[in-house]
């Protein structure tokens, strides 16, 4: 996709414990560059992550950011029971809940994308009140990209994906922070429009059965 014709982008924010060493802070600064920009975007919180951080999954929703669940124990829904993947959505909810006073339902992403490919584990979400919404453009944000590898990464993507493209990102890397002014700038240069998942089509393309943590 080229020139300035308008197009809608969505960007998501898996809100998680991070696995690797990261410096602090790095989820407040990206609510930073997001109220700098005037971008409202989607974060998916971990329950677990929630209960730990209320101050920051309140100020996801203050800040007008549509609130989804990334599971309570980040574990790959697809090696749980019926039961299990029940209990843990439960938690995640309640704990959602108490810290951001918003009912995440209907929007779910599981944990590492496990689970979008299978009908068992996406028909129990949609008995609990969900929906798996998965990616177009992974940024693979979690391997360590440098600033301007990331940035080059996301807008390429988005761009050849076009109007009502989904973008994965993570709430922990210190080069998303880094990079998240400049995709905003060049995706604004491009004709983008910024969306929450609930403001697209629900499209099969959001449905992923790989990448993503």
């Amino acid at each position: 996709m080229s020139g300035t014709s308008p197009f809608r982008v969505a960007l998501t924010f898996d809100a998680e414990h991070p696995d690797r060493p990261t410096p602090p802070g790095v989820t407040g600064r990206i609510l930073d560059g997001l109220a700098a920009a005037g971008v409202v975007a989607t974060f998916f919180v971990q329950g677990r992550w929630a209960q730990a951080e209320p101050a920051l999954a309140r100020r996801i929703v203050d800040d007008g950011h549509l609130v989804g669940s990334h599971s309570h124990h980040h574990a790959r829904l697809t090696t749980l029971t019926g039961a299990g993947i029940a209990s843990d959505t439960r938690a995640a909810e309640t704990a959602i809940v108490a810290a951001t006073g918003r009912d995440p339902r209907p929007w779910y992403r599981c944990p590492f994308g496990a689970g979008a490919g299978s009908a068992r584990v996406v028909d129990r979400l949609a008995s609990l009140g969900y929906l798996d919404v998965g990616w177009h453009v992974d940024s693979r944000d979690w391997g360590g990209p440098t600033p301007a590898a990331l940035r080059a990464r996301v807008v390429r993507g988005t761009l050849a994906h076009g109007d009502g493209a989904v973008v994965l990102l993570h709430g922990w890397p210190a080069s998303t922070a880094e990079a998240l002014p400049g995709i905003l700038g060049d995706l604004r240069a491009a004709g983008a429009t910024f969306a929450t998942v609930a403001d697209l089509p629900l499209l099969p393309g959001r449905r992923s059965t790989a990448g993503g943590r």
